[in-house]
């Protein structure tokens, strides 16, 4: 009798301990927008506090080299799930209908897409960049809604000069005074302008979601036959993440480590600043206050769209179910912020 309950016992145990090792062979592979910096915090402090193992997965995660690094990556599957600029993938997905990708999480519900000038230098308002110079490195994110931006804020656009230029001198150019303004990421180009030497005061930050713009910015995203294979998988990461998320705005001086973990070059306090200003400008929105983290409103993503269009010749307009998946989300109660 004591043999066989020794037995049963064994095959209970390695029964759970099979369980337990399935539940960890859902491997998802992670493709990040770009080097790891303060706004990363709460996706590294999830990895790095064992969120995502809880959830039964294996996830490692890879820097990238842009808000439009991801989309491709995760749309080829060679990574299940990734972080990108929602925009980007709506036009994406309109140029690639048949390898595609979605987005399951939104973070930055106001994108940091931004204008910055000089106070010094006449910048103050959408309307003081005519007879200005406007430099804009041709790929980045913030120029792409240029022309939404002009046409939300009654900009004269022949009275603007655009200079295309490189992002390393992007900010060095206007702290030297060669351009007058800038397009860019509110929390990087702030802080890159400070450490040219730019007074804070000087620096004039046009939130493109302050002038008109009904855009969001950069959703977690998956690759869709992953998400139909492995449901529970993307509703574990989510859940891990947005449990990441509320530590990070809840304290966001410890968060930061987890960058420093992961980025031997980063600054403490710098990365720590660029946080604060995501999570204040972009993540922890009256929005986000009123409604959870993670979902977007179906209406002002569809007018959002239609602001795409002013920039953007679609082939065939994406309706904005096509685009964002809510169905993985947890309950409202459970993504509201601190």
């Amino acid at each position: 009798m004591k043999i066989l309950k020794n037995f049963l016992i064994g095959v209970l145990a390695a029964a759970t301990l099979s369980i337990n090792s399935a539940m960890a062979e859902v491997t998802i592979n992670y493709a990040n927008d770009w080097k790891w910096e303060g706004p990363a915090a709460a996706f590294l402090l999830a990895l790095d506090k064992g969120y995502y193992k809880e959830e039964g997965l294996d996830v490692s995660m890879d820097t990238g080299k842009g808000s439009l690094d991801a989309i491709p990556r995760v749309a080829s599957g060679t990574y299940q799930m990734g972080f990108a600029d929602i925009n980007s993938l709506v036009k994406f997905i309109d140029a690639n209908p048949d390898v595609t990708a979605r987005a399951v999480l939104m973070v930055y519900n106001a994108p940091p897409f931004a204008i910055i000038g000089r106070k010094s230098l006449g910048i103050a308002t959408p309307k003081d960049l005519e007879g200005k110079t406007l430099g804009a490195p041709a790929p980045d994110g913030a120029y792409a809604q240029w022309k939404a931006f002009v046409k939300a804020n009654d900009i004269d656009a022949s009275q603007v000069t655009i200079e295309n230029i490189g992002f390393p001198v992007r900010e060095p150019m206007l702290a030297q005074g060669k351009v007058d303004a800038i397009t860019g990421y509110s929390f990087s180009s702030f802080i890159n302008l400070k450490a040219n030497n730019v007074p804070e005061d000087d620096i004039s930050v046009l939130l493109m979601s302050n002038y008109g713009l009904d855009l969001y910015g950069n959703a977690v995203i998956v690759n869709p036959q992953f998400a139909e294979e492995n449901p529970g998988a993307v509703k574990g990461f989510i859940r891990a993440t947005i449990r990441g998320f509320k530590e990070a705005v809840s304290d966001p001086e410890a968060a930061i480590k987890h960058v420093l973990n992961h980025n031997d070059v980063a600054r403490e306090e710098v990365e720590l600043e660029r946080l604060k200003l995501a999570i204040a400008q972009n993540i922890h929105t009256d929005d986000v206050k009123a409604n959870g983290f993670g979902g977007v409103n179906l209406e002002r993503f569809e007018r959002s769209i239609d602001q795409i269009g002013d920039t953007y010749e679609f082939k065939q307009r994406p309706a904005a179910e096509a685009i964002f998946d809510g169905s993985y989300l947890p309950d409202q109660a459970d993504r509201m912020l601190p």
